[in-house]
């Protein structure tokens, strides 16, 4: 054994296989949503359908990766919901502000 060898300070351990199967479950249904987006995206014409899916399929995606990735989905529900009734409301305004912006936009005189 040589002088390098008896004083690593690196220790390799096993690598956790649940951990890995983990991941390649949220990869594989991450997956898979994103292949129905690409359905979805060579299939459906463009309009408020086809946007609507896409927005809820985000979402969908968004809440997944911070559900797992993030570990919030293994918190207490109080901070589930400290995190998501702001969330809420930051969406109404988007969507208030959107839907605003609309109509000033139809309302131009020009």
């Amino acid at each position: 054994m040589s002088h390098h060898e008896e004083h690593s300070p690196v220790t390799v351990i096993p690598p956790d296989k649940a951990k890995i199967k983990k991941l390649w479950t949220v990869a594989g249904i991450l997956g898979l949503i994103t292949a129905f987006e690409f359905l979805i995206a060579f299939t459906l014409h463009a309009g408020h359908v086809k946007t609507s899916i896409f927005v809820v399929l985000t979402i969908v995606k968004a809440a997944y990766i911070v559900g797992e990735f993030m570990h919030l989905r293994y918190e207490v529900k109080v901070l589930i919901w400290s995190i998501l009734i702001p969330l809420t409301f930051v969406a109404w305004m988007l969507v208030a502000f959107l839907y605003e912006g609309m109509a000033i936009s139809a309302a131009r005189f020009f």
